[in-house]
């Protein structure tokens, strides 16, 4: 990428900016009331972060998601994951 802006949260994260919006372009046309899109999609996001995601925070993420019991959200996402570091 040739996005100083991008470029500068690849040096700061290790995340590459590319399979990110690669990642975002297959959200937009994906079908988020199907578990098995959805775990792919978390587990898509784990492995760009290079953080493997728990079974258990999974399936957390998958029932939010595909029931939305809550408002789907970064803030959300970011509760279950440290909720289940502890």
């Amino acid at each position: 990428m040739n996005n100083p802006f991008f470029e500068n949260i690849e040096k700061k994260t290790g995340v590459n900016m590319g399979e990110v919006l690669k990642l975002v372009n297959s959200i937009q046309n994906s079908n988020l009331k199907d578990e098995a899109t959805v775990r792919n999609l978390i587990r898509q996001v784990g492995k760009i972060a290079n953080k493997p995601v728990k079974k258990e925070t999974e399936d957390q993420l998958v029932n939010t998601i595909i029931n939305q019991t809550e408002q789907v959200n970064f803030n959300t996402i970011a509760k279950m994951l440290d909720k289940n570091k502890k």
